[in-house]
């Protein structure tokens, strides 16, 4: 009987860990148990990421360390956006790989694992097919299917990620996720609330809402079909957008302290949005904002919202509305065609606004998307100097919004603790992504408590109960 134990490693963005809970469910519902280590387990996955180069070389490595590991009788199965994108590069890659699967069809993992289990044929041309990699890539996958029974989350601690849609209907130039995912396909509202429900009945302290673009939330739906209307022929209240969405989650979950948003498109932050968001408590001031550069035209070459000043329009709106509101957002540097003046223009632009949380990458071409066309002309040490000169700008910008929360009181949800020493985040900090605050004290890891802020760094914040 095939050993019926799995270790799944979940690499890349909180998506990919939400589609990694997908195939831990479906495992566990036929019988398979989670292993603590990998020589334990019979079946070893890796979710991998392939957006960007650096992420394909950890899911590469992470995959032959693996097939090197392997012991006989144990099977590898690569999944997720790599395996989609390039399943034949993976599988000359690393020689042990038994089975492929990608990403917009990680719920027909059980019919691989079929596969892979069934009795090898005693000879023949069966046995030679058997003895190279199963791949489930089917000619016309889909994305955005839910499964009966699975909730579309994944939850660390007391935190869980709530998927809200999957792929994208975007064409910016250089993003290689709807080659990978598809466009844009939302969530029935009613099964998001139901897993925000189930959520909520395991004592989660924190939902973090996500999306490729969460802020296009309803648009395939509203194009889909007609707006139900009533017996007078009025239109009946139903979710549009995700402004309507957030207003009929938070009555839902009432004990769920803290309702996170990632991953606003540019131009996309509507009024209506921007006052629920205001208006309801529970729903943290802070939104995390990718704009990828500050010049029109780069962002006109990078097939973006080119209107600067519109951004500017809106996060004023968002901090009269919320004047507490952290704003995240992240750059691209050394775009083809980025002159220094462009990249100045960049520069200047993140000293004015003074973001709370910015991140840096540099570009790199991604096969198949339109930039991948153009002249990769900027010099990767330029590159990198850009990279370093911008966060360098951004750093005393995040110290002197750290050091002005000095004396405050903030709401700390505790996520571990040692030595006398507590960690936790503000609502002011994502999973991951951006600081932590440091409690001198041992507090009850999993709830949200008061902590007096006493200290600051570049990054974190350091405070006491």
């Amino acid at each position: 009987m095939p050993d019926r134990t799995f270790y799944l490693v979940s690499l890349g963005c909180p998506k990919n860990l939400v589609d990694s809970a997908g195939l831990a469910t479906l495992l566990q519902r036929v019988g398979f148990t989670a292993a603590a280590t990998l020589e334990e387990a019979g079946l070893l996955i890796v979710n991998t990421c392939g957006f960007i180069a650096p992420a394909r070389e950890e899911s590469l490595a992470t995959l032959q360390e693996l097939a090197q590991a392997k012991r006989p009788g144990q099977r590898l199965i690569a999944a997720g956006c790599y395996s989609q994108r390039c399943p034949h590069e993976l599988t000359d890659a690393v020689p042990g790989i038994d089975g492929v699967i990608g990403t917009r069809r990680w719920m027909d993992i059980l019919t691989l694992v079929e596969q892979l289990e069934a009795p090898l044929p005693a000879v023949g041309k069966d046995r030679e097919r058997r003895q190279t990699p199963v791949c489930h890539l089917p000619d016309t996958p889909t994305v955005g299917q839910d499964v009966q029974g699975v909730p579309r989350v994944a939850v660390q601690g007391t935190s869980a990620y709530l998927k809200l849609a999957d792929g994208c209907r975007r064409s910016c130039a250089f993003c290689a996720i709807p080659l990978i995912k598809g466009t844009g396909v939302s969530r029935p509202p009613d099964a998001i609330l139901a897993d925000a429900r189930w959520l909520a009945e395991r004592g989660m302290q924190e939902i973090i809402l996500i999306a490729q673009d969460s802020t296009d939330y309803g648009y395939d739906l509203k194009q889909a079909s007609p707006l139900p209307r009533g017996e007078r022929g009025e239109e009946q209240e139903v979710i549009r957008s995700l402004a309507d969405l957030l207003e009929r989650l938070v009555p839902e979950v009432p004990e769920v302290p803290w309702i996170r948003l990632m991953y606003a498109y540019p131009g996309r932050i509507t009024e209506h949005l921007i006052e629920t968001m205001a208006s309801h408590s529970q729903i943290l001031p802070y939104l995390d904002i990718p704009l990828q550069h500050a010049h029109p035209d780069v962002l006109r070459r990078m097939r973006r919202p080119a209107g600067v000043d519109d951004v500017r329009r809106t996060v004023e709106r968002l901090r009269v509305a919320m004047p507490d509101i952290a704003i995240r957002t992240t750059f691209l540097v050394g775009y083809p065609g980025e002159t220094e003046a462009e990249f100045q223009a960049l520069l200047d632009f993140v000293a004015d606004m003074a973001f709370d949380r910015v991140g840096v990458f540099t570009y790199s071409h991604e096969a198949g998307t339109p930039a991948a066309r153009l002249a990769d002309d900027v010099p990767p040490d330029v590159k990198e100097e850009r990279r370093e000169r911008l966060m360098e700008i951004q750093q005393p910008i995040s110290l002197a919004k750290n050091q002005a929360l000095v004396g405050r009181t903030l709401d700390v949800l505790i996520e571990g603790q040692g030595d006398g020493l507590s960690v936790g985040r503000s609502y002011r900090d994502a999973p991951e992504i951006d600081g932590l605050v440091l409690v001198q004290a041992a507090l009850p890891v999993g709830g949200i408590l008061p902590v007096c802020i006493t200290a600051a760094l570049e990054y974190d914040l350091i405070g006491e109960p």
